[in-house]
């Protein structure tokens, strides 16, 4: 089971803390949840993690989960980064190999952040990063406007029960969960399309070990957006054929989070 806490943030955000304890551990990782979520939903990954040797951190991101802050909602995308940068820096102080691994909304995050040249984690670990969206031609063009006339109008967000995984149950508790949020604001949504251009175009600064792990019928960030990292150097990308978005929460997600912990473990033990 896993403990929580509360720091605060460099602006004086309230930021929930989950930390999973290893008993003889050789790596600690800082894991950041995707959008709409919150750290809470990797209890059985954080458990698993710890039983192997690794320690985890967790973070809500600010304005989801039990964090502080409008929520959904970010002035800008660097707040984020910002945020990880801190947290990062108390998880070394564990004088543990670091690992950052994110999901979705939070991959992008962690991936900004190296290529963003700040202070490198030992590994980075991306499932189902965001570098791509279907997001339809009109509310793309749309966004932009909105994000600067009403950032803070609250709309649904897009996740369909489908996208999330094969197993229905995944989504029953996923909507059915009170700290999972199902409105999002402009100024979260044009955020994260520019940070998505961003991060394809500076993908080149990538100079971090690197997993990256995709559901072969990923809809909510298509499983061809992540191919690009596939060519750098460093970087193991592995596609899970009939697996949805959260690879984690799959029936087989046990196998795949093994998967993590034999990647971190040849990458920072050999």
């Amino acid at each position: 089971m896993s403990t929580t806490d509360f720091g605060v943030t460099r602006d004086g955000t309230v930021q929930l803390r989950r930390r999973w304890p290893a008993d003889r551990p050789w790596a600690a990782m800082l894991l950041l949840h995707g959008i709409a979520e919150h750290s809470g939903r990797y209890e059985h990954v954080g458990a698993q993690l710890a039983a192997a040797g690794i320690e985890v951190i967790a973070i809500d991101h600010r304005g989801f989960g039990l964090s502080g802050g409008r929520r959904a909602y970010v002035a800008s995308f660097r707040e984020f980064v910002d945020d990880v940068e801190d947290q990062l820096a108390q998880v070394r102080t564990l004088a543990l190999p670091t690992v950052l691994c994110g999901h979705s909304m939070g991959g992008l995050i962690a991936l900004s952040y190296v290529l963003e040249g700040r202070p490198a984690p030992d590994a980075l670990a991306l499932s189902g990063p965001a570098l791509g969206a279907n997001v339809a031609a009109p509310l793309r063009a749309l966004l932009p406007i909105l994000a600067r006339h009403a950032p803070r109008l609250r709309v649904p967000t897009p996740v369909k029960p489908e996208q999330l995984a094969t197993d229905p149950k995944v989504a029953e508790a996923y909507f059915a969960d009170p700290l999972v949020v199902t409105r999002t604001t402009p100024a979260l949504g044009n955020a994260m399309l520019n940070q998505i251009g961003w991060a394809n175009a500076h993908l080149s600064a990538l100079s971090v070990a690197t997993l990256v792990q995709h559901g072969g019928v990923d809809t909510l960030v298509p499983t061809a957006s992540s191919e690009p990292l596939a060519l750098l150097p460093g970087v193991r990308r592995v596609v899970y054929p009939g697996l949805g978005h959260e690879i984690y929460n799959e029936p087989s997600g046990p196998a795949v989070v093994g998967d993590l912990i034999d990647w971190v473990s040849t990458t920072l033990r050999g």
